[in-house]
């Protein structure tokens, strides 16, 4: 099987199940596990956001977005030398990859048309079955039985180990700073696992803005999880 993935969770699960060297093709921030550095890249971003502050970044994206401008484009030769019988792309954020329409449109018009596999998680549940997914879509159901089943262990561990804690420290996950975005989906589920209280994200609920005086629940813990590098380099 030849396996295009444009989704870097999707290239790690690729890897995780042995199916790594069917990659042919892959996105731009697909970088683990390193062997998937050596894979052709099929996938670029439009916005010149290199040097570019979280501000800055975040009005470009706002311009394109209401002049109905795509983020990502599918580099469509580079996706007909991969010559993939199975892509895999994502549902879940319009401003992180190419679109699930876009990446339909391009697949239309190869000639022996892949099948598409669409990934969509909001719990961490959804995460384990988003493996079950792409092992069912790549022939490797015995293997992704094996991962789920290590990856549940390491989570109840942590539930367990968490459960003895005296202390539950108050967090708020930031996933962007200018403006400031809420980290949802599983991210509130993690923290409650990990023995903390999220004060302001929902778990299953998706990323949102919020003010800066939202933030009034003095919070002990202050992850910051932005998607490029140093959170300081990104604020502005």
């Amino acid at each position: 099987m030849r396996i295009v993935s444009l989704l870097p969770a999707a290239t790690e699960i690729c890897f995780a199940l042995g199916v790594g060297e069917d990659v042919v093709g892959v996105s731009p921030e697909c970088d683990f596990p390193p062997a998937a550095r050596g894979k052709p890249v099929v996938s670029r971003t439009l916005l010149e956001y290199e040097g570019k502050s979280s501000g800055e970044t975040s009005r470009m994206v706002g311009e394109r977005m209401a002049n109905g401008e795509a983020l990502y484009q599918v580099d469509e030769p580079s996706l007909r030398a991969a010559k993939p019988d199975l892509i895999l792309t994502q549902g879940l954020c319009e401003v992180c990859a190419p679109t699930l329409g876009d990446v339909e449109e391009v697949a239309r018009r190869l000639p022996s048309p892949p099948e598409i596999v669409s990934l969509d998680p909001h719990r961490l549940e959804d995460v384990l079955s988003d493996i079950a997914q792409v092992a069912r879509a790549c022939g490797t159901e015995d293997r992704a039985d094996a991962l789920i089943a290590a990856l549940r262990a390491r989570i109840d561990r942590v539930a367990r180990r968490a459960a003895h804690a005296t202390v539950r420290p108050k967090a708020v996950c930031l996933e962007w700073l200018a403006p400031l975005f809420l980290g949802g989906h599983w991210v509130p589920e993690m923290v409650d696992l990990a023995g903390g209280v999220d004060v302001l994200g929902r778990a299953g609920e998706k990323s949102r803005r919020i003010e800066a005086e939202e933030i009034v629940m003095a919070p002990s813990l202050f992850p910051r999880t932005p998607k490029r590098n140093d959170a300081e380099r990104w604020v502005g």
